[in-house]
């Protein structure tokens, strides 16, 4: 095979899980060629001034609690490289229905005083969460970005919990967030906090596992807030770029690949679009989504059977419509508190979640959608001209609804009349509006396929050591020197980097003296996962390999 250029490593797509685990490599000392299909990095987190000029949103994601809290980018130190954190006065507001709205604060005790408001004691029972969250954030988040199995952060979370809390706490990893909030607490206010920011997933309300999520999630946002980069999302892709070079590592855009070059069941080299061939000594990182990856890029001669039959089973997120407006003024909320909020949901009360997610999974329209919200220059002056604000939201759709222009359009107007119910007068003040539909979302950023903005499912089913598929929960593929590093490998969507980082370190792992029997480890029991004839359970109709 000849090769025009040769790196230690090239990185396939230049989102932030490509630019982390890039970072990481070239911190080795190896050489790193970021290869991007765009013509400018950042996947999902790139922003625009397509509002107008002054005005900056972000096209894809806007606030970072597993950002801020990651050790993963912690350790990258982006604020020397000019990334800036900026919070709105408030974490988050969930307005309910009737216009009363319980308001997270980075104040443990503000929010404890707000969820109190809906029933007495409730503070203290928040209290209660944020204590256990302190006693065990820090090991629960080691856990959460460290390869699978996180031994030692698993052993330390073991240690702090003790025999008889190691029980109650895997119980409690279980729960519905609906249960949860029945067990924890008397009122509404509390209860849909944590099941609101449950459902930045997927998940029900009623599903195992969405009440540690939304425990995770709402924690994060107590201890470090829901923060954004000063001066948009393309900030914080800038001080990736920024550092990546300093380091030596090299990017180039509007480049794509078309195939991962396997030879021998190992990753040699990517050919581009114009087909040139680059070849990589010890790794191909792909920061692409699984199918993509797999099916197109590696092909499905170079994958075991069983893997491609473990493929069939990938699902997908719902799709996304999000919608974009440049306001003359700040919102006219009838609640005020809420416009102290960077993050507003809105829409929907316990049961009103239950009813979204159901149509959601049954393929129907949601008649009252639930609202994930951003007031941008609420959480960042910077934003917008003095007196104005940026705002977006967005909220999901059955994918096979996603191409029908009569139900986005329905939808549309389904989300404006709610903004205009709680915010009298919200029609008035639009300078400007942008509308992502879900194929806008897939034509801005090829991972977002049919508008899925979390890299498939966030269900229990697809996660931890069945993400991407049944395996290992690792970064590793049944084609040496090639790692998934994209959110469709744990621990999933979210701007964090932990999956960049899992498969730089996979990638280090795989090609040092010291790491020879883990490596050895890990490729046996890969070749046993992935090896025998084909035991799937589809039936034929069923078993079609997952597309957009």
């Amino acid at each position: 095979m000849t090769y025009r250029s040769r790196y230690d490593a090239v990185v396939v797509g230049a989102g932030h899980n490509g630019l982390v685990a890039a970072n990481l490599l070239a911190d080795a000392g190896w050489s790193v060629l970021v290869l991007e299909a765009e013509d400018t990095p950042g996947g999902a987190a790139r922003s625009t001034d397509a509002l107008g000029p002054g005005w900056v949103t972000d096209l894809f994601s806007a606030f970072y609690p597993l950002g801020a809290a990651s050790p993963v980018l912690r350790g990258l130190d982006l604020h020397e490289h000019g990334l800036t954190w900026s919070h709105a006065p408030a974490v988050l507001a969930h307005l309910l229905p009737d216009g009363r709205a319980a308001v997270m604060s980075r104040d443990p005790h503000e929010t404890a005083a707000s969820v109190d408001a809906f029933a007495a004691g409730d503070g203290e029972a928040w209290l209660d969460l944020v204590r256990r969250w302190d006693r065990l954030g820090d090991a629960v988040l080691d856990a959460l970005f460290q390869p699978f199995p996180p031994i030692r952060p698993g052993l330390d979370l073991l240690r702090r919990l003790g025999p008889g809390d190691a029980a109650r706490f895997a119980r409690f990893a279980m729960l519905p967030v609906r249960r949860l909030g029945e067990e924890q607490f008397r009122g509404d206010g509390a209860r849909l906090l944590l099941a609101g920011t449950a459902l930045h997933s997927d998940m029900s309300p009623e599903e195992p596992g969405s009440a540690v999520f939304g425990w995770l999630m709402t924690m994060v946002g107590q201890r470090f807030g829901f923060p954004a980069p000063r001066g948009g999302s393309g900030m914080l892709t800038a001080a990736l770029v920024r550092r990546l070079r300093s380091a030596g590592g090299e990017i180039r855009c509007g480049t794509p690949v078309e195939r991962i070059l396997v030879r021998g069941n190992r990753a040699q080299a990517v050919r581009t679009a114009s087909g040139e061939v680059i070849g990589a000594r010890r790794a191909v990182v792909a920061d692409i989504d699984a199918p993509t990856l797999f099916l197109t890029l590696v092909g499905a001669q170079n994958l075991p059977s069983r893997f491609l039959d473990d493929l069939r089973r990938f699902q997908w997120d719902p799709s996304t419509l999000k919608l974009n407006w440049a306001l003359s003024a700040p919102m006219p909320w009838k609640t005020a508190e809420v416009g102290r909020a960077g993050t507003v949901h809105l829409g929907a009360d316990m049961d009103g979640l239950s009813d979204y997610t159901t149509a959601l999974t049954t393929g129907r329209r949601p008649a009252k959608p639930f609202l994930l919200l951003g007031q941008m220059t609420t959480a960042d002056p910077t934003r917008s001209p003095h007196g104005t604000e940026v705002l977006w939201a967005y909220t999901h759709l059955p994918r096979s609804l996603r191409g029908d222009a009569d139900i986005l359009r329905r939808q549309v107007e389904a989300v404006e009349d709610l903004l205009e119910r709680h915010a009298p007068g919200f029609r008035d003040l639009v300078v400007n509006r942008i509308l992502e539909t879900p194929a806008g979302l897939n034509d801005a950023d090829g991972n977002l396929v049919g508008g899925a903005i979390n890299g498939g499912t966030a269900k229990i089913f697809q996660e931890l050591i069945f993400r991407p598929v049944t395996g290992l929960g690792r970064p590793e593929t049944p084609v040496r020197g090639l790692y998934l590093a994209s959110a469709a490998a744990h621990p999933g969507g979210g701007v964090h980097g932990g999956p960049g980082g899992n498969a730089a370190k996979a990638a280090l792992l795989h090609s040092g003296v010291r790491g020879a029997l883990r490596s050895a480890g890990v490729r046996l029991a890969l070749r046993t996962i992935y090896s025998g004839p084909d035991r799937g359970v589809l039936p034929p109709a069923a078993a079609e390999l997952p597309s957009g």
